[in-house]
């Protein structure tokens, strides 16, 4: 659940709206004009302010209040790597020491911010590194929202564009965590101006956060871990397929499919000898056309203790050859950031001291190609 600390309410998990009705309390029960309230509100979307200190048009004794009044729960940067491709991960350290992980993937005209909604996460998928390193706890809104605050002011202060993109493929499930998620979605849009078909939550499968985004009015969209065409071997892999079978899952998808303009994609890691024989590939065409979707094709990025092989570039382009002659939309994924493990499935905050968890058993795999 939601982790609750005593003391001075956090702005940064508030609404817009709320934050802006406690600030004006606060200067009006301080006889202060309003206009302080307007000046706070700018340094917290705007200008990112880590602390009340840097509110600096704001008089001493009036951030010194402010500091008795509210917090600011900004995550705090514990390091920064750089990869040779550009992908920059950053290590945050939360009020309790957790920590997380975020990423900013520049492409062209793109910078798309990849967060995390989890400390850890508690769905056990076989080939990801954040699932061995086991669940801790949910994320508030404002340390998922101070994750976005946090890089982009890296990343103006560093020389590089505005973030055009936001993901929430970093660290955990993101729709287990609706307490902190659906808010972090709203102050995102509202607050930060993100539009919200610039913002994608990547789920895997988890049918009644599925269903609670179609009744949303924002059109975010929505990237489905599938990573299997069929029940059996999903189960295998994505250990959710237990609890929300796949004909579930894709009754889901159809609903938020009819909302309309919410557009929905699939993701598929590539196991050597696991998921990628040709006729997977014909058997997820038959799966997903109904949706004119997208498959995005993952190379697997493999980690310590992990056994798994990524299928051969021959594999990969025989399996997307399969999908466009079935018209069904597919990219090959080039992967970013390997060098500095902030690849897909390769996030575990690993400067943490924690013991990873017991390796999973291991699917029979075929000799490579």
């Amino acid at each position: 659940m939601i982790r609750h600390v005593s003391g001075p309410p956090d702005l940064l998990s508030m609404s817009k709206g709320e934050a802006e009705s406690a600030l004006d309390a606060h200067f009006r029960a301080r006889d202060v004009s309003a206009y302080r309230t307007r000046q706070a509100l700018a340094w917290l979307y705007e200008r990112d302010a880590a602390g009340f200190d840097e509110m600096t048009d704001l008089p001493v004794a009036e951030r010194t209040a402010l500091a008795d009044a509210f917090t600011l729960d900004q995550p705090e940067v514990a390091s920064v790597a750089r990869s040779s491709d550009g992908t920059v991960k950053h290590l945050w350290r939360l009020r309790d020491g957790e920590l997380i992980e975020s990423v900013l993937i520049p492409a062209g005209e793109r910078l798309t911010l990849c967060i995390s909604s989890q400390a850890g996460c508690a769905m056990a998928c076989a080939f990801c590194a954040t699932g061995w390193s086991g669940y801790r706890r949910h994320l508030e809104p404002g340390e998922i929202v101070g994750q976005y605050r946090g890089a982009r002011r890296w990343a103006a202060e560093n020389g590089m564009r505005r973030i055009s993109n936001i993901v929430f493929m970093g660290m955990g499930e993101p729709l287990a965590n609706p307490r902190g998620v659906m808010p972090a979605l709203a102050l995102l849009n509202r607050a930060y101006r993100v539009g919200a078909r610039r913002i994608t939550v990547s789920t895997v499968g988890v049918v009644p956060g599925i269903l609670a985004l179609a009744k949303r009015r924002e059109q975010f969209r929505l990237a489905v871990s599938l990573h299997a065409p069929n029940a059996e071997l999903r189960a295998k892999i994505v250990p959710i397929e237990r609890k929300y079978p796949i004909e579930a899952l894709f009754g889901a998808l159809r609903a938020f499919d009819e909302a309309g303009g919410k557009r929905i994609t699939f993701e598929y890691v590539m196991l050597d000898g696991v998921n990628d024989e040709p006729a997977h590939a014909a058997e997820l065409a038959e799966r997903v056309r109904e949706f004119r979707a997208h498959v995005n094709l993952i190379p697997y990025n493999a980690f310590p203790g992990a056994p798994w092989r990524p299928s051969s570039a021959t594999r990969l382009r025989a399996f997307a050859a399969v999908l466009e002659r079935e018209r069904v939309a597919a990219t090959i994924r080039t992967p970013r950031g390997r060098d500095i493990a902030a690849a897909c499935g390769q996030l575990r905050a690993e400067h943490e001291t924690r013991a990873p968890r017991a390796v999973l058993p291991v699917l029979a795999m075929r000799g490579t190609d």
